[in-house]
């Protein structure tokens, strides 16, 4: 299908390429990853005839159909669906020449071209259309609007969809996840996994790359190597290459070790809790690939924030809106020191909402929202990168907000951001949108906040900036609550999951996977009676047909749903108490260790210390009894919720 032979390329002086052979078979579906500048969007310039090699060649079959996905979209009075048509231009071709022979009366050629027509399908074009604008998170009422009225991340996605819309023998698609929820990303898999051309995609999604990819193109050192199976496969391929060369097993172990910490800290209850294991299992799987990385130029953390209030927030009886238009209600929620959610949700159902409820931003149209003495919001959303100085370095944005912290401290800080010498001290107009994305993280990370709001933080970011954001969330000892299409942040981030549907924002009992067959049982029900009426697949059929439960009746779905509702009512109660129990033997342990530092001074053993070594041993054998208490209790609750999983699962 695609062969490069020989292949050198430079750009601006500097070579991205060096003699490299790639053949890419027919049906594959190949991720691209790479450094950002090593010249994957290059490659992709190549083989659409904008840039010419400085040696070697390119070959694609006679014929060859390319499909690519536009950066950019001008304004326009144009419909979307109309806009998306125009990705067919084959058809656009054909209705043009039928218009032509029409207005000359020429009956012979318009049946002929009307033939054509039907043979390309074009009866069922419109409804293709509106089937990919839906899938990609568009509205009904969005299909007849003008492209003008959407914005830029909207404008990404109407590319995206014309893209999806033209026939094509070879797919290119340039992070085509930037932008995305993650329910349009969901959508997206599928409808690629059904794609018959061959695929070239690039992406900083190791989970979508995990469930599209058939094989892997890494960019490294002017090479192009390429990997047979996902992502995962790729990691694991180069990490036994990477763990024979001694230079890197230092900072290798430096890396295991901060996720066994981690993994450590949920060790309880990872033997019993369902999301605990699941949180586990990928940080176990994490430690394994992480020589992959060894070579990051990021490393950075949160600070510990000066001071901290309990609870940190919280807001009752609450309703979120604009205007007047209510779009949440019944809000009752509280963020304490170390809460860790994820907001899940349908498009449009009011995610940003509720972060600018949290915020404080006006949303709040009702109720009261309570915060502590202490709190301090670190706040990152796309639209916040406008509001950086683009004359200003990053080095100056820091200083700024610490006139009086030295120039080491703010370059040593700045460096953990891969900002080092005149990189620090340059102005950022010229800044890709990574980079402008890297400098508001360092402004966030600097400030010392206890509650860190995420709306899409790892956009623009490149797979060892979203590593090291989240070994840094890991360690990260304030609340979050984070919205992402990034399944992997979320799993290794998260300990719970808020659902924000239908008005109202609750917890949600599930992990990612139950997420997403919800979302599929969710859009079987919108699209149960078209497909009754046409033999034709819907864009959301494969993730239909996976969903468990898809071959029962309406009734017997209803049924099995009410159900695992009760079941789920009863489990409630149960994982609160087990939570607070976790928590409070996290606090027991804490304590038992500050008893045994406190024990180990030497004056304590003589004569002098004799009263206060009897005071710490006595509140030692006191922690001691509490935590065998708390512990067997944990454990009787842990066999309730056990059960009541393993009756909710079958």
């Amino acid at each position: 299908m695609l062969t490069i032979t020989d292949l050198s390329l430079q750009r601006g002086g500097v070579w991205l390429l060096e003699a490299v052979n790639l053949t890419v078979q027919p049906g594959q579906r190949v991720a691209i990853v790479g450094a950002n500048g090593a010249g994957k969007s290059s490659l992709f310039q190549l083989l659409l005839g904008q840039l010419s090699p400085e040696q070697g060649s390119v070959s694609l079959p006679g014929g060859c159909r390319i499909a690519h996905m536009a950066q950019e979209v001008a304004a326009s009075s144009r419909s979307a669906r109309d806009f998306v048509l125009d990705g067919d231009h084959d058809l656009r071709r054909m209705e043009a020449e039928l218009d032509l022979a029409e207005k000359h009366g020429d009956d012979h050629a318009a049946a002929r071209i009307h033939g054509e027509l039907d043979i390309h399908e074009a009866w069922s074009a419109p409804r293709r259309a509106e089937s990919l604008l839906r899938g990609l998170g568009f509205s009904d009422a969005d299909v007849e609007r003008p492209v003008s009225s959407f914005s830029g991340g909207w404008r990404i996605r109407l590319n995206l969809a014309q893209a999806l819309m033209r026939p094509s023998d070879l797919l290119l698609l340039d992070e085509p996840t930037n932008h995305l929820d993650l329910d349009a990303c969901l959508w997206l898999e599928n409808w690629l996994r059904r794609y018959e051309g061959t695929l070239l995609f690039i992406s900083h999604d190791r989970d979508f790359m995990d469930r599209v990819a058939t094989h892997l193109v890494h960019f490294d050192r002017r090479t192009l190597e390429l990997y047979t199976g996902n992502y995962s496969a790729f990691e694991t391929q180069r990490s036994e290459r990477l763990a024979q060369q001694q230079a890197g097993y230092e900072r290798q172990q430096a890396k295991i070790a901060e996720i066994q910490r981690f993994i450590d800290r949920f060790r309880a209850q990872a033997t019993k809790a369902r999301q605990a294991q699941s949180r586990v299992k990928a940080l176990e799987r994490m430690e394994k690939i992480a020589p992959a990385h060894v070579d990051s130029p990021f490393s950075f953390e949160f600070p510990v924030a000066d001071k901290v209030s309990n609870p940190l927030l919280t807001i009752r009886n609450g309703a979120a809106g604009y205007d007047e238009t209510v779009i949440l209600e019944g809000i009752n929620l509280s963020l304490l020191p170390g809460s860790r959610i994820g907001l899940l949700g349908p498009n449009g159902a009011g995610k940003s909402t509720l972060m600018d409820a949290l915020r404080g931003e006006g949303t709040l149209l009702r109720g009261e929202r309570t915060t502590g003495e202490h709190l301090a919001i670190g706040y990152f959303a796309q639209h916040q990168l406008e509001s950086l100085d683009l004359n200003a370095s990053p080095f100056l944005h820091l200083q700024r907000l610490s006139p009086r912290a030295s120039e080491q401290s703010i370059r040593n800080f700045l460096g953990g951001f891969d900002f080092h010498g005149d990189g620090a001290l340059s102005a950022i107009r010229s800044f890709s949108g990574g980079e402008k994305a890297r400098v508001a993280l360092a402004v966030i990370a600097w400030q010392k906040p206890n509650l860190l709001l995420l709306d899409e933080p790892t956009n623009h970011l490149d797979l060892e900036m979203r590593q090291a954001l989240t070994m840094a969330l890991q360690n990260f000892d304030g609340a979050i609550v984070v919205v992402s299409h990034d399944r992997h942040l979320l799993r290794n981030t998260v300990d719970d999951f808020w659902l924000v549907n239908d008005g109202r924002v609750t917890e949600y009992d599930g992990d990612l996977e139950d997420y997403e067959r919800w979302l599929a049982d969710r859009r079987k029900d919108e699209t149960e009676a078209p497909r009754r009426e046409s033999t034709s697949v819907s864009a959301g059929s494969v993730a239909e047909k996976e969903a468990p439960g898809a071959g029962e009746n309406a009734e017997d779905r209803k049924a099995r749903k009410r159900a695992e509702a009760a079941i789920r009512q009863r489990l409630s109660p149960y994982r609160k108490q087990q939570a607070a129990l976790e928590k409070e033997m996290d606090k027991l342990q804490s304590t038992l260790m500050a008893l045994e530092q406190d024990l180990s001074e030497p004056d304590l053993y003589a004569d002098q210390g004799k009263q206060k070594l009897k005071e710490l041993l006595g509140q030692q054998a006191a922690a001691k009894s509490r935590l065998a208490e708390v512990e067997a209790e944990w454990l009787d609750i842990s066999e309730a919720v056990e059960s009541l999983e393993a009756d909710l699962a079958s």
